[in-house]
């Protein structure tokens, strides 16, 4: 199974920042730390392309991030202060869940250690989010003649508001968010298929909900790729979750995902998302507990 990562790509934020940066290269060092990967499993992806890029995002807007010339405000939304390393990493992660559908294509799974980045916007970014990876990712593939119809099962907690914006009217490409139905971002998109969840949902509500859109989403797309948005905040503790979930309900919920795509033969290419538990360590014992249980399942 193969790995991309970017945590050596640093985006540079100020003290107290409060995106957990650092969870990234702590879930590389505990992958590694598992037995399950060695250094050969771990590879570094390409920068995305503005040709790339520009397959979901405004050319103006690829041009204003790439050359600093963003406006405050926009700036603002997407919560990082420019920097050359912040559009290095943004191309650099966008890049890794290409490569991770190419490898899940050949191999059957892949995941890239970030991305996620489901906020973004054709014209904008916002909510710790520059470049849209899934929508770019499911584009290339199409471009590249390596698939025709792709699913996005997103489980970030947070709806992937941005990936709604930019597939709309896209019949090719099924978005299907499940998240909480009080959390940001507050004004929601239309995705194909939304499921919106109360505060405390638990393992069991929410393990219904899921495996009741996972039917009607596979029904309705017959994918030839899943990118799953593997976010960690649906935890009960997470600081911005607002849901009940426990490790085991999460590891439930990607065992479903996985084994639904392996019945459908659909290739898999995870990205990490969201994750801002309380404690850290929660946060990267989710991803790498994602990570163990796609490797173990193995999609065709």
């Amino acid at each position: 199974m193969r790995l991309f990562y970017t945590d050596v790509f640093v985006l540079p934020l100020p003290a107290g920042h409060r995106f957990p940066m650092e969870k990234y290269s702590r879930l590389r060092e505990a992958l590694l730390a598992s037995g399950e990967f060695g250094p050969a499993d771990f590879h570094l992806p390409h920068a995305a392309t503005n040709e790339e890029l520009a397959r979901a995002h405004d050319q103006k807007y690829i041009d204003a991030v790439s050359h600093g010339q963003l406006e405050k405000t926009a700036e603002k939304q997407i919560g990082f202060p420019w920097s050359e390393g912040m559009v290095e990493r943004s191309r650099r992660s966008a890049g890794a869940t290409i490569c991770a559908c190419r490898a899940a294509l050949e191999d059957g799974v892949a995941a890239n250690l970030a991305g996620g980045t489901h906020h973004a916007f054709r014209d904008h970014g916002e909510g710790f989010c520059v470049f849209n990876d899934a929508a770019i990712a499911a584009r290339a593939m199409q471009a590249e003649g390596r698939v025709d119809r792709v699913l996005i099962v997103d489980c970030d907690v947070h709806q992937g508001n941005g990936t709604a914006s930019i597939l709309r009217g896209d019949e090719s490409i099924f978005t299907f968010s499940i998240h909480g139905a009080r959390n940001f971002p507050f004004d929601k998109e239309q995705s194909d298929l939304d499921i919106e969840l109360p505060d405390g949902c638990s393992d069991a509500a929410y393990l219904r909900q899921l495996a009741h859109g996972l039917d009607t989403a596979f029904d309705l797309s017959r994918p030839d790729l899943v990118i799953y948005l593997a976010g960690a905040d649906p935890y009960h503790d997470d600081r911005l979750g607002r849901l009940g979930l426990s490790f085991e309900g999460l590891a439930d919920r990607d065992r479903m995902v996985f084994n639904k795509a392996l019945v459908h033969r659909a290739p898999v290419a995870i990205a990490m998302a969201g994750g801002y538990a309380r404690q850290i360590n929660d946060t990267v014992s989710i991803h790498r507990q994602t990570i163990l249980l796609a490797k173990s399942i193995r999609t065709p």
